[in-house]
């Protein structure tokens, strides 16, 4: 597909990883401040980079002295909090790969991810242990915030560990499982490569400093917190503030005290913010959101850049600029790192203003990921014969250079920030007895953008309570974010043209549904 995206790596971060990375800042910036923890529950704690530096060393002995090895794979399934950085800190320097899972999961889904992952271990905390154990209790577990051999306190308790695995960027540093189009997620592979990239690049389109502060709210087992926040912070040498989750109600306090520089927000939390007073004394400059430069702007006394980007791509494919102004809530303009082709369905290039499918193109193992894991046909799958990766994603670009993304063509739903496959959905309700057909949609929500909705034709015979009553039971396979929030009875799904489901009528006839109930 590519010439030899390997020796490209190598010759841009030669002799670099992960690890290595930290490790040089651990030494520069040893006296400067790493990262503030803002928890919900107690004081907040900080670190030097030096302070950070001796408990991800004490950490990586911790788990070598467990058994775990290079390559082997270890979950990391765990709300924000220090340890969540140490334990990944700590994998990179051990050779080991870090799988990091969504906290929402169900226990069916952990299973999987366990599964299909090949773990040998998981770190996470106390409310998700029982889980963890149902789904997988062949996993030697280790537990933040508890007491006796399995905790993590006990990692801490180790000598640090002296030396590091050698400087290899193509060798696989993590997985990230991401919703897509199948019915089960797939696992994305990072090289160690992919997250120096995504370090180094988003230094540059944010313009991030070593006096910045990030204030982190979304979660860490997501592209965004990683990509675009933790692994620039490391990079410039900056700081990070790290809260639990994102609370509209905490988030101008810790901002204020901590004096925030940066932050990377999604559309829900814009919308949650506008419930709270703006403090006068705030030190934000900038937000990087999923719109430039939106009217709220004005109100928070910040500069916002749209930008666009997905697990498989590591980091910005188009974004907005920090230096110049750029079109009210356009995405931003295309990376200079990437190249794009936005297309008709036939595959030629769009005209300026038209609607087209978005494609991107990079180096697999830098740029892109590496491939999905064990899985080389939807890698392969993922790319057209010229090395083009289709985004899934309908956007428009103007005169002016700047993009608008327009829909999903891929059948994804976004809720809350979190991608979702309606594919997925599909798979458990069609599992149920007395569903004879079904198809998921998207219904808009005030503060989620939009939530699942299910449509069900019933079997023959069928009673629709009980059937309502078991798809209720069978979705809470599913992580709460991917339940249907209704269940809609239908005689047939529509179908378009090419025999598949209609879902734009479908969509419009949940949209007039909910209309209708709210009118009541």
């Amino acid at each position: 597909m590519f010439s030899n995206p390997s020796r490209i790596a190598e010759t841009l971060y030669r002799g670099m990883d992960v690890a290595g990375l930290w490790a040089i800042q651990a030494i520069r910036r040893a006296n400067d401040p790493f990262l503030v923890w803002e928890p919900f529950d107690r004081p907040s704690r900080s670190w030097t980079y030096a302070e950070f530096d001796d408990d991800v060393r004490r950490v990586a002995a911790g788990i070598a002295a467990r058994g775990l090895q290079r390559n082997d794979r270890i979950l990391i399934h765990l709300e924000n909090c220090p340890e969540w950085v140490m334990a990944w800190l700590a994998c990179a320097r051990l050779g080991v790969v870090a799988v990091t899972t969504n906290i929402r999961s169900s226990a069916d889904e952990l299973q999987y991810y366990a599964g299909h992952s090949g773990a040998r271990a998981i770190v996470t905390q106390p409310n998700l242990v029982t889980i963890a154990e149902s789904a997988a209790p062949h996993l030697d577990a280790i537990v933040v915030g508890s007491s006796g051999a399995n905790s993590f306190e006990m990692l801490l308790r180790s000598e640090p560990l002296v030396g590091q695995e050698g400087s290899e960027p193509n060798r696989i540093l993590s997985i990230q499982y991401t919703s897509g189009t199948t019915a089960r997620p797939k696992g994305v592979v990072w090289t160690h490569a992919n997250a120096l990239w995504g370090g180094q690049v988003g230094v540059a389109h944010e313009g991030l400093r070593p006096d910045d502060v990030h204030l982190l709210t979304m979660p860490l087992f997501h592209t965004n917190a990683l990509a675009y926040s933790l692994l620039p912070t490391i990079w410039a040498g900056s700081t990070v503030v790290i809260q639990p989750r994102f609370s509209a109600s905490r988030f101008w306090d810790v901002a204020v005290r901590n004096r925030c520089t940066w932050a990377a927000l999604v559309g829900f939390c814009l919308k949650a913010l506008k419930q709270h007073e703006v403090p006068y004394d705030h030190s934000f400059r900038m937000w990087g959101c999923a719109f430039s430069e939106p009217r709220s702007d004005q109100r928070y006394g910040v500069k916002t850049i749209g930008w666009w980007g997905m697990t498989e791509t590591i980091t910005h494919g188009i974004v907005g600029s920090v230096d110049l102004p750029n079109r009210p809530m356009s995405i931003g303009r295309a990376a200079p790192e990437y190249t794009l082709q936005i297309r008709r369905s036939d595959g030629v290039m769009t005209e300026s203003g038209e609607v087209g499918h978005l494609f991107i193109k990079g180096i697999q193992g830098l740029s892109l990921f590496a491939g999905y894991l064990d899985d080389p046909e939807a890698t392969q799958a993922a790319f057209d014969s010229d090395g083009w990766l289709d985004t899934g994603d309908l956007v428009r670009q103007g005169d002016d250079g700047f993009i608008d993304f327009v829909d999903r063509a891929k059948d994804m739903l976004k809720v809350g920030g979190e991608n979702v496959a309606a594919s997925e959905i599909e798979r458990v309700v069609r599992g149920v007895v007395g569903v004879s057909d079904t198809a998921v949609v998207g219904r808009r929500h005030p503060m989620l953008d939009e939530v699942p909705v299910a449509f069900v034709v019933l079997e023959p015979g069928s009673n629709e309570k009980d059937v309502r009553e078991a798809i209720a039971a069978q979705v809470s396979s599913l992580a709460d974010f991917k339940r249907p929030r209704d269940v809609i009875f239908v005689g047939a799904i529509p179908e378009s043209t090419l025999g598949k489901a209609a879902k734009g009528e479908l969509r419009e006839l949940a949209a007039r549904q909910e209309s209708e109930r709210v009118g009541e």
